[in-house]
């Protein structure tokens, strides 16, 4: 089967918001090629092995991050709206995130080919006792290791390595057996399904996007946590139903100042939040937010371009 790969050159800190957009538009996959991320895991940095490289990121510059999309043929008729939607979330982001170029290129791939291809670049991510497992690669855990599946339509973006590694790294330090654990914006459902896997009671999931709660859903029934898992399509500051003994939030320094006054409303006492997402430069405001809000910095982590926060009531 023919795909058209669109390919938009972006930063490090959008690249993620960049794939949202185009998850929207492909049954082919997106994924997300960062040469800073890529050297970093090949030298076995942080204690995370991935054996990965694509022999073509040699001759990309270090501060170009490669987004790729792969559209049936019928939807190319589509980019021009697609790279709109992108200009638009780079306006909405002019003075907290920087873009990069966006320049866009487009070429037809035999899809049948792409997939095997892309299939051979990845091998299981270890966080702590999680393991990130591709589907098709047979992984024995080892003692006390707990595997996620990743679905092999789902292209895991080295992008996402840093935020990501940091919040299942720090919930293995604070979740207790038996927590009520709340994943405000869930994504692919990942942080919520390593919750559930390391022995939280009960996982809320929200997202306000309908796209990333069907994927959450699908991903929560494929490693078998259904029934410890609830996926909604919500949003946190009108939602007040919702109490949980651990909060996690891996999203942008922008919307976690928006809810920072929302979420004491949905911590029990005792309980934890741990952010991610944020940039170094944006890290003080969010903490002076959420101070406001009563909590207050516990511990802070930092990976490459990005730092994590632990935080509990003042």
């Amino acid at each position: 089967m023919k795909y058209i790969e669109l390919t938009v050159h972006t930063t490090n800190e959008a690249s993620e918001l960049v794939a949202d957009v185009l998850w929207n538009y492909t049954e082919g996959g997106v994924s997300i090629s960062d040469v800073a991320d890529v050297i970093a895991l090949q030298n076995g940095k942080n204690g995370v092995f991935w054996d990965y490289l694509d022999e073509s990121l040699q001759s990309v510059p270090r501060s170009d991050v490669l987004v790729k999309a792969f559209l049936l043929p019928e939807r190319a008729d589509e980019i021009p709206a697609i790279m709109a939607k992108i200009y638009a979330c780079r306006d909405r982001a002019a003075n907290e995130i920087p873009f990069g170029t966006l320049e866009e290129t487009k070429r037809e791939i035999d899809g049948d080919d792409w997939i095997e291809i892309w299939k051979k670049h990845f091998r299981p991510i270890h966080l702590g006792n999680i393991v990130v497992v591709p589907e098709w690669i047979e992984y024995a855990a080892k003692p006390n290791e707990k595997i996620i599946l990743l679905d092999s339509n789902m292209a895991f973006g080295t992008g996402e390595h840093e935020t990501t590694a940091m919040c299942v790294e720090l919930m293995q330090d604070y979740l207790r057996e038996g927590d009520v654990v709340l994943d405000v914006g869930c994504g692919s459902g990942i942080l919520g399904i390593a919750a559930a896997k390391l022995g939280a009671k009960h996982c809320f999931l929200t997202d306000i996007d309908p796209v990333a709660v069907s994927s959450a859903k699908h991903n929560a029934c494929k490693n078998g946590v259904e029934s410890k898992v609830a996926v909604a399509e919500s949003n946190l500051v009108d939602d007040t139903s919702m109490r949980a003994d651990l909060i996690l939030a891996n999203i942008t320094a922008e919307i976690l100042l928006f809810l920072a006054p929302a979420v004491p409303a949905h911590l029990n006492g005792g309980g934890t939040v741990i952010l991610s997402g944020i940039l170094p430069d944006r890290a003080e405001k969010v903490k002076a937010a959420f101070k406001e809000a009563g909590l207050v910095p516990v511990r802070e982590k930092r990976r490459g371009e990005w730092v994590a926060l632990v935080l509990r009531r003042s």
